[in-house]
């Protein structure tokens, strides 16, 4: 008998300090498949971390046109697309919005799949939302830390760093 089964995924963002270095962490379950995703940035934000959990969650799928419950613990994440505000920020062009590299990208994304965004307090004793935090934080702080071309190629060049 085949069960037709949701992708559950769960996924947060880390930063220490805001810019600083960064980190994501992602769970996917599908049955009783799970796999866990995570990486550290060298200087990034707390925002950005938990876009790229979404984003890099959303391309470890190897099928498109899946249903999928995205559960996250930013309100920025999930009001972006459950609210519409992706739909304004379009029509726009993402002008004067933060992060329009990722956000691009994780629109492309969420084009090919039915999603469905669900909030989660962080740090209430979700098993999954809090692996995900573990997953994050320890990226950020243990690396390796890799480069957030997105961020760090919008910095100017009297910050020191470029």
């Amino acid at each position: 008998m085949h069960l037709d089964l949701k992708v559950k995924i769960y996924t947060d963002g880390a930063a220490r300090g805001n810019p600083g270095k960064g980190g994501y962490g992602a769970v996917l379950i599908y049955g009783k498949h799970e796999k866990e995703l995570s990486e550290g940035f060298r200087l990034t934000t707390n925002n950005r971390m938990e876009l790229l959990a979404v984003i890099k969650a959303l391309e470890a799928l190897k099928q498109d046109n899946l249903e999928i419950d995205i559960y996250t613990d930013s309100k920025y994440v999930m009001d972006a697309f459950e609210k519409n505000w992706i739909g304004g920020w379009q029509k726009k062009g993402f002008k004067n919005i933060k992060n329009p590299d990722l956000w691009k990208v994780l629109i492309n994304l969420y084009n090919r799949h039915q999603i469905k965004f669900n909030w989660v307090k962080g740090h209430s004793g979700n098993v999954n939302n809090e692996r995900c935090d573990v997953l994050a934080t320890n990226a950020a702080d243990y690396g390796p830390l890799l480069i957030d071309k997105g961020y760090e190629s919008s910095l100017t060049d009297n910050t020191g760093l470029l």
